[in-house]
């Protein structure tokens, strides 16, 4: 058993772990080890039990603080990675476990910066096909290098277009940094694939109303709020009950692009409408309650530490779902918010209906809250605060369509 343990030491030397927590990582697995029945009696190592495991956690609970506790079950979930590995004649098994860890970690930091379960899975996937191309390379051996080759595969043999170079980019930068805590920031640089920008579709605001009046119940609500806050789809859709300030008439978007929190416009004409819906959404929320039903899902952090949270009235959506769902990540029924395609088609009819022929999207309502602030004369500082970039440049783009419409330049072929 002895020996076993200096190669459960050599297989942690292969993850992202510090070093000097590498030894309280055995000392956990041996503790828990010892509340397996009859683990002692065997000669060959056993993974740890689930209910040892329940039993050994509880047991430190009252006596360690929370992050030796978090140490302790990852030092567990790591030693039966080790022994499901070395159960097995295929010398290729221990990289392919420590490939194991670093996904679930990678989905681990996922959650905790909030990233969306359409992002999770798209990082994943990405992971997954790098691993395969580099035939499960053991983690800690990985090097920018082979970051490199990756992307450089992806746009000389596999000719992919620039924008899934940069999503593959974005997943693989995502497991370096947070993950495998290494910095490739020259290697990034090298390989990003340059997007030709294109200028967004804007709607005239005669166009807006048309298309909103033709959006119906609750979408027009989620347009009009993408129009007269510029928020995204998803921003919008994730909103609580708890975000919606009636008495400033502001919008707090929580956990947006790039996890920051901002605050944006709620338009005046939007207050009494919204202010009505909220009195139907209760409705929901009461029958929810009444039928004992999980709470609404909420960030994996305060979850933890509020686990009743998802059941108060200030964190349920403001756009539920009329339908409940299973949540694929914990395969819990409960209610979500409305879906992204849903909100999509209702635009789409609403701007044929409107008889609209502009290549325009949902996101087109997010463009024209931008260019029409911009027109008015609203300083660009301020649009991009409201707007939520990171970078100015992000939002000069707008300035290209706003500038077109103000300069009304006459054709020398008009002039007489």
């Amino acid at each position: 058993m002895n020996n076993s343990w200096q190669n459960f030491t050599d297989y942690l030397n292969e993850l992202p772990i510090p070093e000097k927590a590498k030894p309280f990582y055995v000392s956990w697995a041996k503790r828990a080890l010892s509340w397996n029945n009859n683990a002692q009696k065997k000669s060959e190592p056993v993974p740890i039990s689930e209910k040892a495991q329940k039993r050994f956690l509880k047991f430190l609970e009252t006596r360690y603080e929370p992050w030796q506790v978090a140490q302790a079950e990852e030092a567990i979930k790591l030693y039966n990675y080790f022994i499901s590995s070395v159960q097995t004649s295929s010398p290729e098994k221990p990289d392919q476990a420590a490939w194991s860890y670093i996904k679930e970690e990678a989905c681990r930091l996922m959650r905790l910066r909030h990233l969306s379960y359409r992002t999770e899975k798209t990082y994943l996937s990405w992971i997954g096909r790098f691993q395969k191309f580099i035939n499960s390379k053991a983690p800690v051996r990985l090097t920018a290098r082979d970051f490199q080759d990756f992307l450089t595969h992806l746009a000389v043999e596999r000719r992919v277009a620039p924008s899934t170079q940069n999503q593959a980019l974005n997943a693989l930068v995502f497991l370096y940094k947070h993950v495998l805590q290494q910095d490739i920031t020259a290697a990034i640089n090298a390989v990003r694939a340059r997007e030709r920008r294109r200028l967004p579709v804007v709607l005239e605001k005669e166009e807006v109303e048309r298309v909103l009046q033709h959006m119906p119940y609750p979408y027009h609500l989620i347009g009009g709020l993408m129009y007269g806050g510029g928020l995204r789809l998803s921003e919008a859709l994730n909103l609580r009950v708890k975000d919606v300030n009636f008495e400033k008439r502001q919008i707090i978007v929580r956990a947006g692009k790039g996890d920051k929190d901002r605050v944006t416009i709620l338009p005046e004409k939007l207050a009494d409408p919204l202010w009505e819906h909220l009195q139907k959404v209760r409705h929901l929320y009461e029958f929810d309650r009444e039928e004992n039903l999980p709470g609404v899902h909420l960030p994996e952090a305060l979850a933890r530490k509020y686990p009743n949270a998802g059941k108060e009235w200030a964190w349920f959506w403001l756009f539920p779902s009329p339908k409940l769902s299973v949540d694929p990540r914990t395969l819990t029924v409960r209610r979500h918010h409305l879906y992204p395609t849903s909100v999509q088609r209702a635009f789409k009819r609403a701007l044929a209906k409107a008889g609209i022929e502009k290549p325009a999207n949902v996101h087109s309502l997010r463009h024209s809250f931008a260019t029409h602030l911009l027109e008015a004369g609203y300083h660009i500082r301020t649009v991009q605060e409201l707007l939520g970039h990171k970078h100015i440049q992000t939002t000069m783009i707008y300035t290209h369509l706003a500038r077109q419409k103000l300069l009304k330049v006459q054709s020398p072929l008009d002039r007489e």
